[in-house]
């Protein structure tokens, strides 16, 4: 029988310069991009406030967890619960068919229904069907 490896910690991200993951690396990378525009089209008390948001920013982005899950996917499901209504209601989707059917068929009332009548059970069948489950089985009763 032929033998295969397999993989463990498939949710570990590799690393590809010393402890940085390639996700924490192209984020530190655009972060860097932005600081760079940032000095090259503002001033400098203004490009080291901006500086200093964009890294916080970065920082946040490539290296904080929240119940350990990175977090621009803690950002997204906390939007997307934001957005979601408070109170979930059920509506039921009515095809255009089952519209047409409820629209064209007249409406039951109770006089329409027949009520089914159940036969008495007489007291000679409580007795064959007793003795049936008494013998396991073994007795037949006679079938009209």
């Amino acid at each position: 029988m032929q033998q295969f490896v397999v993989p463990q910690f498939i949710d570990v991200e590799d690393k590809i310069i010393g402890p940085l993951t390639v996700r924490q690396f192209i984020i530190m990378m655009v972060g860097g991009f932005f600081i760079f525009l940032e000095f090259r089209l503002a001033d400098f008390s203004l490009f080291v406030f901006e500086a200093l948001i964009t890294a916080f920013l970065v920082v946040l982005f490539a290296f904080f967890k929240v119940n350990g899950m990175p977090f621009h996917f803690f950002l997204i499901n906390f939007i997307t619960t934001i957005n979601r209504p408070k109170i979930r209601t059920w509506q039921r989707n009515i095809q255009l068919y089952e519209l047409k059917q409820a629209l064209h068929q007249p409406i039951p009332t109770h006089k329409d229904k027949e009520i089914p009548i159940k036969p008495a059970l007489h007291h000679s069948r409580l007795q064959e069907l007793s003795l049936v489950v008494d013998t396991g089985g073994v007795y037949k009763p006679e079938e009209d």
